[in-house]
């Protein structure tokens, strides 16, 4: 059977500062674009808007609904199917911005059933209820979100700690904050709405990218006892070639997944797609460039119990030097 990078002996470590170059170059502009000129493009789940529940007299799909009213206007509207296959909940706005008050709700309404007459007929579809819906409930959506992605923090720190020590903890989750940030970044490259889709995307990607960075961790651990006397930089580098097979098999087939998903998904999910496909390629990134030069920093300067080789002798010139 053919493995490949069997005998993979890259220096990543002697590449960590383009790798930190890169990723500024990257991240920093994006956040300059959210935090000066704009911010993220957020659904109407996190904006709120009005609210269409409307009745088909024929069997209509949701792809087809949501082109329909995009050529009249109301371009990102979310539709979900309600009670029979014939039942659609409709939620647009108008204004880009502001309250979304009644009389915004029945101006919304209006076009809604203009452009479904317009576009199916003037016996198509009946409005059954319209309600205006305020951003209050995407604040709270919002707050969960940050607040999921915190615990997530706190439990990989508890979890490394009592499994590893503290600093691989530590490097670990420094590794995913920068996850987060360049999958955000992407975002606002890419545009996408943000919808509570695209958070569980990025929720997803936090989960990988930590399971990808605890494989190269637990080789750190193993081989800091079956090398006692190497340097922690060569047991370092050592860990991230002897994983390398693993994470590339990994992330190679995630990848094929969400092609597929490219590809063949609809509209909702399709930025679900993008988001995971770059949060594979930032997850494998951070973990070989990011988490384990960090983990290296933290050990020089606060040695752990383990790190005999730091402790005993300079390092070899080629993994010499700070972060």
């Amino acid at each position: 059977m053919i493995r490949i990078f069997a005998n993979a002996n890259y220096d990543f470590l002697g590449y960590r500062r383009i790798a930190y170059f890169a990723t500024g170059f990257f991240v920093v502009p994006a956040m300059l674009i959210l935090l000066v000129f704009r911010g993220l493009n957020y659904s109407i789940e996190f904006t709120g808007g009005t609210l269409v529940q409307v009745a088909a007299t024929r069997v209509v799909s949701a792809s087809d609904l949501r082109a329909a009213l995009a050529r009249g206007g109301l371009a990102g509207a979310e539709i979900q199917a309600f009670g029979s296959p014939r039942d659609f909940v409709i939620r647009a706005r108008l204004s880009a911005r502001g309250t979304v008050d009644q009389q915004e709700a029945q101006r919304t309404s209006a076009r809604v059933t203009e452009t479904l007459t317009q576009e199916f007929g003037a016996d198509a579809f009946t409005v059954e209820r319209v309600e205006a819906v305020g951003p209050k409930v995407g604040g709270e959506l919002r707050q969960k979100a940050l607040g999921a992605i915190l615990l997530s923090f706190l439990a990989t720190l508890v979890y490394l700690a009592f499994r590893f020590e503290l600093r691989f903890g530590v490097a670990a989750v420094l590794a995913t904050a920068h996850d987060i940030l360049a999958t955000l970044a992407f975002v606002t490259y890419m545009n996408l709405e943000v919808s509570l889709v695209v958070v569980g995307g990025i929720l997803t990607v936090v989960g990988y990218s930590l399971n990808d960075t605890i494989v190269i961790f637990d080789r750190v651990r193993e081989n800091l006892h079956k090398y006692k006397r190497d340097d922690f930089a060569g047991i370092l580098g050592r860990s991230v070639n002897e994983t390398l097979p693993r994470t590339v098999m990994t992330g190679g087939t995630v990848i094929v997944a969400l092609l597929a998903l490219l590809a063949l998904a609809g509209e909702v999910i399709r930025p679900f797609a993008w988001v995971m496909v770059f949060g594979v390629f930032t997850g494998t990134f951070s973990s070989i460039f990011i988490a384990a030069p960090i983990l290296l920093a933290i050990e020089r300067r606060w040695p752990g119990k383990d790190a005999r080789g730091v402790k005993a002798r300079v390092a070899p010139a080629g993994a010499a030097g700070g972060v």
